[in-house]
């Protein structure tokens, strides 16, 4: 998937919504006690949920919305309980989701990229109950596919994937299958969008990132994607099929690539 970095690819969907920012503060709730306190966080989720409604009334209500408190608590989390912190990374995310239009993603508007067989969700979950988002990095032509039709499938499969996540379970698994990479399937861009996205928009929802039989050519690219992952970059594991088959999968729920 040819993808810009998160600085650009929103630049298609311009927002005609208008922030009202009026100074915040910085308030941060001890971590310990709004982790075993429901009553401490339950309190920070109406604070934010407020603060929202009353600087940010232009953003959108509903799921994945400036009143979703299932979402406001991720963020807060995310942030370690930081009431300033979290309102911007979360007022970030809700605008980022209306301007690329998230909501209207679907199996028909992207079924054109798709049938590149580029990536998929796994219909089936590891061995930990996770979600896996499976790619196929022989599969994917910068040259050859439309940058933002590749954007729109990440996204949709992002989506997807954390639809299938069962009670209790937070996070998905992501699986790169490098075998076959070449080349002309060098999308540093990529790389670094699909690590970005998951930064800004879907915060520790990425448990751990497999790099499937990483053939010598991809190592330069890596080199130069590590430093810009930042600590997304502990998430990656390097890896082989053996390993993918042993340690993630029992027979019944293996990906059929990664079968005999």
């Amino acid at each position: 998937m040819a993808l810009r970095t998160c600085q650009n690819f929103a630049s298609p969907f311009v927002s005609s919504i208008k922030l009202t920012k009026k100074p915040i503060r910085n308030f941060k709730a001890p971590v310990k006690n709004c982790q075993s306190d429901p009553h401490e966080s339950r309190k920070l989720v109406l604070q934010v949920k407020e603060r929202l409604e009353k600087d940010y009334n232009s953003l959108p209500i509903g799921k994945n919305g400036r009143d979703d408190e299932d979402m406001i608590l991720w963020f807060l989390k995310d942030r370690k309980f930081s009431l300033e912190e979290s309102l911007a990374k979360l007022t970030k995310a809700i605008k980022w989701r209306q301007e690329f239009r998230v909501s209207e993603l679907n199996e028909d508007s992207v079924r054109g990229i798709a049938e590149s067989g580029k990536a998929y969700v796994h219909d089936f979950l590891d061995i930990n109950e996770r979600p896996v988002l499976i790619v196929v990095a022989s599969k994917h032509l910068p040259a050859v596919h439309d940058p933002v039709e590749d954007e729109k499938l990440c996204v949709f499969f992002i989506e997807k994937a954390l639809s299938k996540l069962p009670p209790g379970k937070e996070q998905i698994l992501g699986i790169i299958d490098l075998r076959g990479f070449g080349t002309e399937n060098a999308d540093l861009k990529f790389l670094t969008f699909l690590f970005d996205v998951f930064y800004y928009y879907y915060p520790k929802r990425l448990a751990e990132v497999l790099f499937v039989e990483a053939p010598f050519v991809f190592k330069p690219l890596w080199k130069l994607t590590k430093p810009l992952l930042k600590s997304y970059a502990s998430l990656v594991k390097f890896c082989s099929v053996e390993t993918v088959r042993k340690e993630y999968f029992t027979e019944a729920t293996m990906p059929d690539n990664f079968r005999e």
